[in-house]
């Protein structure tokens, strides 16, 4: 090869290596721009998204902070569910500041008032940060004020259960609870508590199913067998002389917006519930009679038959009324009540002022008192300031939904002796709760009288959600629930 033509190739040769590696290089290039981009892409994401989550959690802790607010708000006015202002619902908005008097954001607040007779509040806050509008944080807080109904039975006497009792819903006494052994043995599955340390020289709350708890001066035993929902004593008693002055404010509140009777001049009042939303009124002219022989052989105060009388004349239908806007309707008599509702809450008490014991006033159910709904929007209370009833002429198989309360009697179905007729009962079932100053009964265990049965449900929805005005055992709300929406 010619030094000319040797040359020549290696120039050629130097060009093409020189070529291929620039192309290398850009190659190479191109990457690491890419790996480079992607890297400060992927941190621009991480910051980006680091950022939002301070702002959700900034967000979070406004609308925590809003609720808190409302909170303390109803602390000091109870009844004020329009924060102050005269608009109904919401929004509310305030600003929120940080340490140094940075606005940094603001929470919403929507409040839903509680129903009719209800404590039950719901308040939704929103959380917003200036930094961000787009973020948003929502959090729901329902509170309430207990009523007297989140016991299934509260009581100003002893209770005792025995063989076969099977007992749902708190139980409360201010004298003392005994569960007796039996077969079966009778068993507690919610809290079981009392106003005492000891009774029947054992503890305040105690049993006698074996082993045998062997109070009152050692320690209190765990018995989960018998009380599956615990067991608690002493604590504060319930004030059934308390409900005096809330049946004093239904009569108020009856005169007011409500449904309001004074005496009849008769017998008293039978009210019949419908589901249309309206009631019949009767005017009850006489009472059922004692069969012939039928006394009272038990000596019990306030004995009768408590039975509307079946002939003719025996009531007057004095009108078919809506019931009240307020739910609540107060006869200054006696009363009967039947019937069913749909969609309807109501307080119905029967008292006379001023509160005499030879004048208390009574209710009696004889005849089906039912709800078509059981998720809290059909309720019934009813509240007697002496005795609650059932009478010589009740159904044989008879159901009770609603909440019970006899102020300064029990809540009974008197004796009627084998003279009285068939007055065996076979079933009472109840749905709702029992309040009694003094014991009741509704079988008296021979086989005579009474109900054989008595299954008892316990609505826990009138915890937060009683009857209208129904007398409550607290002044403050208290968290049912709290949740975060978004």
């Amino acid at each position: 090869m010619k030094n000319s033509d040797q040359k020549n190739f290696l120039d050629s040769k130097l060009k093409f290596q020189s070529g291929t590696i620039l192309i290398q290089v850009f190659v190479f290039g191109m990457i690491a721009v890419i790996i480079v981009g992607a890297l400060i892409s992927w941190a621009g994401t991480n910051i980006k998204a680091a950022r939002n989550e301070v702002n959700r959690e900034q967000a979070l802790e406004i609308a925590e902070a809003g609720q808190e607010y409302y909170r303390w708000h109803l602390a000091h006015a109870q009844s004020d569910f329009q924060d102050g202002s005269t608009t109904p619902n919401g929004p509310y908005v305030h600003n929120y500041y940080d340490k140094d008097g940075n606005l940094i954001g603001s929470f919403s607040l929507t409040i839903t008032a509680p129903p009719i007779g209800s404590t039950l509040v719901t308040i939704l806050s929103q959380g917003n940060v200036t930094a961000d509008p787009t973020v948003v944080r929502k959090i729901q807080v329902k509170l309430g004020m207990p009523s007297i109904a989140k016991y299934a039975m509260v009581t100003n006497s002893a209770v005792y259960y025995g063989s076969g009792d099977n007992v749902y819903g708190p139980v409360q006494s201010n004298v003392g609870v005994g569960f007796l052994s039996g077969s079966p043995e009778p068993i507690a599955h919610n809290l079981v508590s009392a106003s005492v340390s000891s009774f029947d020289g054992n503890f305040g709350v105690y049993t006698t199913v074996p082993t045998a708890d062997n109070g009152p001066n050692g320690p209190v035993p765990n018995r989960p067998d018998v009380f599956a929902g615990g067991r608690q004593f002493p604590v504060p008693a319930v004030d059934f002389t308390g409900i005096t002055t809330d049946l004093s404010a239904m009569k108020t509140a009856a005169q007011a917006n409500g449904f309001y009777r004074a005496g009849s001049g008769a017998s008293g009042y039978d009210i019949v519930l419908q589901t249309n939303g309206t009631f019949n009124l009767y005017k009850v002219n006489s009472l059922l009679p004692p069969p012939n022989g039928c006394s009272n052989s038990q000596g019990q105060s306030g004995w009768g038959t408590w039975s509307i009388n079946t002939t003719g004349g025996a009531t007057t239908l004095l009108g078919n009324y809506p019931y009240p806007a307020n739910g609540i309707m107060f006869f200054e008599d006696n009363i009967w009540v039947e019937g069913q509702i749909n969609h309807t809450r109501l307080t119905i008490a029967a008292g006379t002022f001023p509160v005499n014991a030879s004048t208390y006033k009574n209710i009696t159910v004889n005849n089906n008192l039912l709800y078509t709904n059981f998720d809290g929007t059909d309720s019934i209370g009813l509240i007697a300031q002496g005795n609650f009833l059932i009478g010589l002429n009740s159904q044989n198989s008879l159901t009770i939904d609603g909440a019970l309360i006899a102020q300064n009697g029990g809540t009974i179905r008197y004796y009627y002796g084998s003279s009285c007729g068939t007055n065996l009962r076979t079933t009472l079932t109840t749905y709702g709760m029992y309040g009694s100053n003094t014991q009741g009964y509704f079988y008296y265990g021979d086989g005579i009288s009474g109900y054989l049965n008595q299954p008892a449900s316990y609505d826990a929805n009138m915890l937060y959600s009683p009857p209208p005005s129904f007398p409550l055992t607290g002044n403050q709300y208290q968290p049912i629930s709290w949740q975060i929406l978004q």
